[in-house]
Parts: structure tokens; sequence; C-alpha cells
């Protein structure tokens, strides 16, 4: 058993957080994959010491886990409610300034869609959210959406296995703040079985270098065909 946590131990989160190395490397990992040290050391603008040595301090602290593939190491978020808190901080946090043609396309393409950990977030995540309230496929709560008897079927219809999410041991589909749009999108066991499925389908595309996601021709089609959802009306394309 153990103890609760103390303010103590809050602190030396905080303070883990807070530096701006390890915030760089934090919110690369958002992505839900596993890096090297080297590829995070060279997103955070560090050398690679230097970010091994950050890396085994949120390691130590829970919020990393590290998967090792033979003499090379491979860090990732250790868990969903790490990601969570980590998107919850974005959202609260002032916006950065722009200063490269490079910076405003890549912010641009976060805020249009990108993984927030492992479900869709930015702008098509929150618009296909809304959607499929407004469509009755969820119900909105306080803290979480509630799948329709009417959404289940709908959901397996499209190929998304939702016994298979409910028997993960995570929570199933809360709502996650999304920090550029500032509102709720879908999350959870629910939020990444969509997302996964919306990639097999090939609806949308990982960027390489990135979380931000690619919003395919195929996909526009498919969600205007299939949730009702006009991405174009929505980026006013047209």
């Amino acid at each position: 058993m153990r103890a609760a946590p103390t303010h103590t131990q809050a602190a030396v989160i905080a303070s883990l957080v807070s530096d701006p190395s390890r915030s760089a490397m934090l919110t690369a990992m958002l992505d839900g994959r596993y890096h090297a040290a080297g590829e995070l050391a060279r997103m955070a603008g560090i050398q690679a010491q230097t970010a091994s040595f950050h890396l085994a301090k949120l390691t130590e602290a829970g919020l990393v886990a590290v998967e090792k593939q033979g003499r090379h190491r491979y860090y990732g978020i250790a868990n969903p409610e790490v990601a969570r808190v980590l998107e919850s901080l974005l959202s609260i946090a002032p916006s950065a300034p722009i200063r490269s043609l490079r910076q405003a396309t890549e912010d641009r393409a976060l805020r249009h869609a990108r993984t927030c950990y492992d479900h869709l977030a930015g702008n098509l995540g929150v618009h296909l959210t809304q959607s499929m309230v407004r469509t009755g496929i969820l119900d909105e709560g306080d803290v979480a959406f509630e799948v329709t008897a009417e959404g289940e079927a709908f959901l397996e219809r499209f190929g998304v296995d939702i016994d298979r999410a409910k028997r993960k041991r995570r929570s199933y589909s809360h709502k996650c703040l999304d920090w550029s749009e500032r509102q709720h999108h879908l999350a959870g066991a629910l939020g990444n079985a969509l997302l996964e499925r919306l990639m097999e389908l090939g609806w949308v595309e990982r960027s390489p270098r990135s979380r931000a996601v690619k919003l395919t021709a195929k996909g526009r089609a498919g969600f205007k065909d299939t949730f009702a959802l006009d991405m174009d009306a929505e980026e006013g394309i047209g």
C-alpha cells in the first residue's frame, strides 16, 4: 500500500515540469510515440548528454517510461494520466511568440489537428466530438462523454471495438480540454480506439516529425458522409 502524495512530492513534479528543456521533451512525447534520447535532444535544442540527464530525472519521477531495444533506449510518456496533466497545463499556458515562418507553419498544423497523447485533438478533434454530440452518438456530461445505445451501434459498424476499449484499465471517454480550441474533445480508451480506426482507414495521417496530424482528402469526404462533419465549411474553404 502506498502513502498519499505530499505537498513536497507535488513540488518535485512541478519543478521537473517547469524546466524548459524537460518541458520541451515532454511536449514532444505527447505524440504518444517513443523517441530516442538524441531525437528528443534535437527537439529541445540541447546536447544529448544533457537530455539523458533530464530523461533520467523524468523516468525516476514516473513521468516518463523507457523501453530498451538492444543497446538503444526509447522514451515516452509513462501513462495517459501524465499526458492528461501535461495537456491541461498547456491549456492554461500563454501562447509562445512565433519568430519564423517554420514556427508559424508548425503552429498552424498543430492547431488544425494533432494527437493528444493517443487521441485526436485540435480543431478537427473538437469538431468531430461536437458532431458526435450533435448527431446523438455521444451525450456530454460534466467530466465525461457518455456513449448512447445508438452511438455504440454506430461506432461498432464504423469498426471501433467498443468492448476492447471498455476493458482497458483507464478512463473510457473522459472530456479533455483542448489547449488550442479551449473546448473539450473526446479522450480516454474510446478516443484512442477512434483515432486508431481513423488512421487505419487513411482518413488522417501522422506527421513524421511532430504530433501534428494531416487530414486526407479521403478523410474530408469520410467525415462529411459518415459523421455529418464538413471540414471545408469549418475551415472556411470554398
